[in-house]
């Protein structure tokens, strides 16, 4: 987990060279700033956490076989050895980042991102072509953001991986009377432009190089062995964990006591000890007073032997918090803010009171498996199957929006097992009508791939899902989490302010006080951009009127 910022063909760059400190929490070990030799107005800036290859992997990363190419990228490549050896690429350092220069030199950028198995968001810039090449991974893990447009008659670029640094810079330009766009980089996409010597930025093309569901091309990916899908399900997620261990940093795992974290944080310690991590793995859970989600988390860590650390917070806390868990995300999204203030409180404890840095994390089973409770209301197998992969494609605009700001701001690295590619695909592949919910119970194809095991207790095996925003509080009337946040914010928003919100707010406008409440800070950093995010989080098929589980008819 690093930042990368750049911007290509915009004068005075070390004016907005300062805007790329907004986001230095991403690398809080190093910070580098380059510039192009014969290119104008051209500028690179990287802040680095150091995971693997401390001594070499600094960026931009230039190696002396490639002198033409410079890379600054966010991410990891978990199958760089092996396409390394497979090639017979001569690396000069340990970081899996290297494998990128030698695929681009050799297959050009398109290819790149198709056989790399693991998160990205990359810049290559090749000097020789005057090009600059643009990648992110299937599911946007990594971000990254960019700004394009005209200034003084040049095409000009800028990327990050954060809006907040691209903000400032879209402000001081169009001061100046030029129009920028700033948008998302989109997630399985790839871009190529033209780098002049002046620093003029030309779109080549841009595309897709990849799709949801479809199944890996990268030569290391893992093929299911056997007939039995339980049994495939089993091989393809525990290679997902084992494969997420590579990190010269120590490593822990996030653990609310549901069904997706538990089954990571059990294979992780289960595969941790096999590989040879001579420490302990530590655990995370977070909550208030009576919060559900601590008791069955406390019962896992015990199971599986692991290091377990418990955070609470108080009510107060979690409100003081808003702000700034708002100004990380960079999203007014009411559901990813109600999941993110426990995360990025725990994530918080984790840097100030303990040395792991990459952590474990369960985000993305419940938009594969169909783990949400309203699945159960599902018209049938292939509504279901749709409204699965639907929630894949938008995941970089919610969950995993929400576990890189709130681990990254605090510099810490997030892996997420059943996001890997092999696995996702896999799963997508097993006929629809056996991916529902079955028996009144959500996830039952994965929960029952690992029954035979004894990797957890029966009771969290088959514990029914529970929103991470709803189990870090208790189940009493009126103590739930989504409760507390919106009598705070009842005496935060005026009636008559709720009811000019459509007056000034007229995308995706807030239809509560909480929306409302949380779109108020949005706007006081990030005015202008609220189409970064694609709509308010609710659930389907529902006469839902809040996104908390615990206001649907199926919750247990």
């Amino acid at each position: 987990m690093c930042g990368i910022w750049a911007i290509f063909g915009i004068p005075d760059y070390p004016k907005y060279a300062s805007f790329a400190m907004n986001i230095s929490g991403r690398g809080p070990d190093c910070f580098r700033m380059e510039t192009i030799p014969h290119f104008q107005d051209c500028c690179l800036v990287f802040h680095r956490l150091a995971v693997v290859d401390d001594l070499y992997g600094m960026q931009p990363m230039r190696v002396k076989k490639l002198p033409h190419l410079y890379l600054i990228y966010n991410g990891e490549i978990y199958n760089h050895k092996a396409t390394e050896e497979k090639y017979g690429f001569d690396v000069m350092t340990k970081c899996d980042g290297e494998v990128i220069l030698h695929l681009y030199d050799k297959f050009g950028a398109e290819k790149t991102a198709q056989m790399l198995d693991g998160v990205f968001a990359f810049c290559i810039i090749d000097t020789k072509k005057k090009q600059i090449h643009l990648g992110r991974d299937t599911f946007g893990v990594r971000p990254m953001f960019t700004l394009e447009g005209k200034a003084n008659k040049k095409g000009v670029l800028a990327l990050c991986s954060e809006i907040k640094s691209l903000v400032p810079v879209e402000r001081h330009i169009a001061s100046n009377g030029h129009k920028m766009v700033l948008d998302v980089f989109p997630p399985g996409h790839y871009a190529s432009y033209d780098l002049s010597p002046n620093g003029s930025v030309t779109l080549i093309e841009k595309g897709p190089y990849t799709f949801i569901g479809k199944r890996p091309v990268f030569d290391t990916r893992v093929a299911p062995t056997s007939s039995d899908a339980q049994e495939n399900i089993r091989q393809l997620f525990t290679e997902a964990v084992r494969k997420r261990l590579m990190a010269d940093r120590r490593i822990g795992c996030l653990l609310s006591g549901g069904l997706d974290s538990s089954l990571v944080a059990s294979l992780l310690t289960k595969l941790a000890k096999e590989s040879g991590i001579d420490y302990p793995i530590q655990t995370f859970s977070i909550g208030m007073e009576g919060s559900t989600d601590i008791l069955a988390a406390r019962k896992v860590a015990a199971h599986i032997g692991s290091e377990h650390h418990e955070v609470t917070f108080s009510a107060q806390e979690g409100i003081d918090a808003l702000r700034d868990v708002i100004y990380a995300l960079e999203s007014y999204d009411i559901t990813t803010i109600r999941a993110s203030v426990g995360m990025y409180l725990v994530a918080k404890y984790i840097k100030e009171k303990t040395d792991t840095v990459v952590v474990y994390s369960g985000e993305g089973s419940d938009e594969l498996c169909q783990g949400y409770i309203y699945f159960h209301k599902a018209p049938s197998a292939e509504q279901a199957d749709k409204e699965s992969r639907r929630l894949l494609e938008d995941l970089y605009a919610f969950d995993v929006l929400r576990s890189d700001r709130s681990t990254a701001v605090h510099g810490l690295e997030i892996r997420v097992p059943f996001l890997d590619v092999d696995f996702t695909s896999y799963i997508l592949s097993i006929p629809a009508e056996l991916r529902q919910p079955q028996d009144g119970m959500e996830k039952w194809l994965l929960r029952s791939a690992f029954d035979s095991t004894n990797l957890l207790p029966k009771d969290i095996l088959w514990r029914p899902k529970e929103a991470f925003s709803d189990g870090v509080s208790g189940t009493e009337p009126g103590k739930s989490w989504f409760e507390i946040l919106q009598k705070h914010v009842s005496t935060q928003v005026p009636d008559e302010a709720l009811s000019k919100a459509e007056e000034l707010y007229p995308f995706n406008t807030p239809k509560t006080k909480e929306a409302f409440y949380y779109r108020q800070i949005f706007e006081e950093s990030f005015s202008g951009h609220e189409n970064l995010i694609p709509y308010l989080w609710m659930p389907r098929w529902t006469e839902a009127t809040d996104p908390s589980a615990r206001t649907l008819s199926h919750y247990k």
